[in-house]
């Protein structure tokens, strides 16, 4: 199994917090030496911003060399995927924005048979519509794309620390990761 996560996150916080924790998980599983995990660091890609020009239709990739071509490719072996994201303005960050509005390119291959986990981290209350934004996005990509969300998390941390003095949610993620 492959797994690819991406983090949406410039800084070094309760994103990458959360991501050791499912990465924690995973090494925990009988089978892990049989599971490929690749962490995608958003932050330091060169994509430039889609430009909804199409050329990728026709010619199977986009007409500007940043580094999508190797990401899409990343995502088109990946069996699961996971999105982990600070909240950014009621969104997710530029970064994975950019990453994420590539896909398009490759849109017809990416179809079925994936899995997605989807980690949201912001500084409201949990009850606040910033989380269901974000997840609801994800959840139309998920649909377009014929993929199965297999865990939606949303969590409230508004120190940088806060994630990592949180053992029920760090549990949580390592059981999602445990059960992928």
């Amino acid at each position: 199994m492959k797994v690819l996560i991406f983090n949406g996150s410039p800084r070094k916080g309760n994103t990458l917090t959360a991501i050791k924790a499912i990465e924690n998980g995973i090494e925990s599983r009988a089978d892990a030496a049989d599971i490929e995990v690749k962490v995608i660091e958003t932050e330091g890609k060169n994509i430039i911003p889609c430009r909804a020009c199409n050329a990728c239709g026709s010619m199977s990739r986009c007409i500007f060399a940043d580094d999508s071509p190797e990401i899409n490719e990343a995502v088109e072996a990946a069996d699961v995927l996971i999105f982990a994201t600070p909240v950014y303005w009621w969104g997710v960050t530029a970064q994975l924005k950019l990453v994420i509005d590539k896909f398009y390119a490759r849109a017809a291959k990416f179809k079925g048979g994936k899995k997605i986990g989807t980690v949201v981290i912001g500084e409201a209350e949990l009850d606040d519509a910033e989380y269901d934004i974000i997840q609801k996005q994800f959840a139309c990509i998920a649909d377009y794309l014929e993929w199965e969300v297999a865990f939606a998390k949303s969590i409230s941390a508004n120190k940088p620390k806060d994630l990592a003095a949180d053992e029920e949610t760090l549990t949580e993620l390592e059981a999602f990761g445990a059960q992928l």
